[in-house]
């Protein structure tokens, strides 16, 4: 089975990133892909709860059918912060019957060599770059550019995020009072 990997915050997960994997789950070749929402922050980010960020992140994925799952991965190897080596080696050894393809954006792309073990992973995964609204490369589409952060600041200010978070991802915000002033 070939599984891509998107890896991120999800602080909150957004319509972008359900975007996103659609686009991969419907020109890749990838037989499902697994958002894999990072224990800790690599840069030392302030984010809600791991277990807050699964949970919408598995809300997110569930609209995209049976094909998009979460992974609870980086829980599981754990650390300081995360690595995406590390998290792509757990799930090789996890899972050796499977082939990993590795989501990243055309934002990210160039700093792709400043991560930690960015040769290894070079080796050990095959890239998807997908493009994003105001930066050059990737996949032949471009994904518009939906931030998490401006989200967190809009909800923090009361204002609507209509639009561009999942109805089910909001609803569990609200319950939850997360990203509240």
């Amino acid at each position: 089975m070939r599984v891509a990997i998107f890896g991120g915050s999800f602080n909150p997960p957004h319509v972008g990133h359900q975007l996103v994997a659609l686009y991969v789950l419907e020109t890749a070749a990838a037989d499902e892909l697994w958002f894999v929402p990072c224990w800790r922050h690599t840069f030392g980010k302030a984010l809600e709860a791991f277990e807050d960020r699964l949970r919408m992140s598995e809300l997110a994925a569930a609209a995209l059918g049976a094909r998009a799952r979460v992974s609870d991965v980086e829980a599981r190897v754990g650390g300081e912060m995360s690595r995406t080596l590390l998290t792509i080696k757990g799930l090789q050894a996890s899972h050796p019957d499977h082939e990993f393809l590795l989501v990243i954006g055309a934002d990210v792309e160039p700093e792709l060599p400043l991560w930690y073990g960015a040769e290894e992973l070079r080796r050990s995964v095959r890239l998807l770059v997908v493009g994003r609204d105001g930066f050059a490369g990737g996949s032949a589409v471009t994904m518009p550019a939906v931030s998490s952060t401006e989200i967190r600041a809009r909800l923090r200010a009361g204002e609507p995020v209509d639009g561009l978070v999942p109805r089910s991802v909001l609803s569990y915000i609200r319950e939850r009072k997360l990203y509240a002033k």
